[in-house]
């Protein structure tokens, strides 16, 4: 047996044997943790060219200073935007970090999942390893080919669970991001 390539079927999550992380799995945020006003009951249109300013802002590639900058853009185009505005505006943004925090959860379920399969064809190459070498004679051609394929697995298995410690901090860095953003835009309407 190779030591840690049972890891990811270990779930950190009780709820979800397929979640890796170490971070407990939230499917979806809650607006109300990140925004402490009330938000309009109804959905109303956000003012012109501000749906774009929510993509904008949701996007990864945006740093903390490009959002500075866009929602000083947008604080002085929009004079009359108030809390309410600023509101809709929050809410449209983190409608989109939500979105992409979901699928960032649903891949890493899905990684694990594969991870957690790949352990199992290792742990049957492994099984037949200790057969054909046990069989009277050996087939060294076999041997010698189910070894290189055996190594090869064993390095993508541990590749992948390198990784996966940097995939796990995608929805953490999301949700720091969507908090940022929302403090923002509260000082922003604080004006």
């Amino acid at each position: 047996m190779v030591a840690g390539l049972g890891r990811p079927a270990l779930a950190a999550d009780p709820t979800d044997p397929d979640w890796p992380c170490i971070q407990r799995k939230v499917d979806h945020l809650s607006i109300g943790v990140l925004w402490p006003h009330p938000l309009p009951a109804e959905e109303t249109a956000l003012p012109s060219g501000l749906d774009d300013v929510a993509d904008q802002l949701a996007l990864r590639r945006v740093t903390e200073e490009d959002a500075a900058r866009l929602l000083a853009e947008v604080g002085a185009q929009n004079p009359g935007l108030n809390l309410d505005g600023y509101g809709r505006l929050f809410q449209a943004t983190f409608d989109h970090i939500d979105r992409q925090r979901a699928e960032i959860i649903e891949g890493i379920s899905r990684y694990a999942r594969n991870q957690a399969g790949l352990a199992r064809e290792i742990e049957e190459m492994q099984s037949e390893m200790t057969r054909l070498k046990a069989a009277e004679p050996p087939d060294f051609d076999r041997i010698d080919a189910l070894e290189a394929e055996l190594d090869w697995r064993i390095r993508v298995f541990r590749d992948r669970d390198r990784a996966l410690t940097y995939v796990c901090e995608s929805p953490v860095l999301l949700e720091q991001r969507a908090y940022r953003l929302a403090q923002m835009m509260l000082a922003a309407a604080d004006g």
